[in-house]
């Protein structure tokens, strides 16, 4: 069995996309998934499945399960354990900036097309910094003025590179990449 966190996009934002936890876990294990257990109130799901389980029919069935049963029907994007774990390993920024609150990482649907990726940029007089990770469907990001009001935000990436994304600041990734850890 493999792990694997399921990283729901706009949940519990506002009024609009709520979803309890426990509702959560029990759309996940109603598909036949073992040992599920949620991460803050955000939308962070981990969950263990087949090791032949292609993450992105797991996202698939998923998105399909929550809006089937609830009210919610937003992108979903899955990692497995060790895909989380080498993200935590290779994050460019981690070292040299201590407050963790200024490092997220953007979980994309799907690796945008590289006319996408090379006509990425910052918007101009701000400091962020972004990397893509090997994957080609994750971005490191590093806000050194703070992530609350820069304009790269997550509806920036979607829109720069056509497709569905959502981030999440380091402590939430790190904490992904240990509860999808298999002992």
């Amino acid at each position: 069995m493999v792990r694997y966190a399921a990283l729901l996009r706009g949940v519990n934002l506002g009024s609009h996309n709520r979803i309890g936890m426990a509702d959560l876990r029990r759309i996940v294990t109603e598909l036949g998934h073992e040992d599920v257990r949620t991460y803050l109130q955000s939308g962070n799901v981990v969950f263990g499945a087949a090791d032949d389980a292609d993450p992105a029919r797991l996202a698939d069935d998923i998105r399909r399960a929550l809006a089937d049963r609830s009210t919610v029907d937003v992108a979903v994007m899955v990692r497995t354990g060790p895909e989380l774990a080498k993200l935590t390993g290779g994050n460019p920024y981690a070292s040299g900036q201590p407050d963790e609150v200024k490092l997220l990482v953007a979980f994309l649907a799907e690796p945008p097309g590289s006319d996408r990726v090379a006509g990425l940029a910052v918007p101009g007089g701000e400091t962020a910094e972004f990397r893509f990770a090997d994957t080609g469907r994750d971005v490191y990001l590093h806000f050194p003025d703070g992530y609350g009001r820069s304009r790269f935000s997550n509806a920036y990436l979607e829109k720069r590179l056509g497709v569905a994304s959502t981030t999440r600041n380091w402590k939430t990734v790190r904490a992904l990449a240990e509860l999808t850890t298999v002992d």
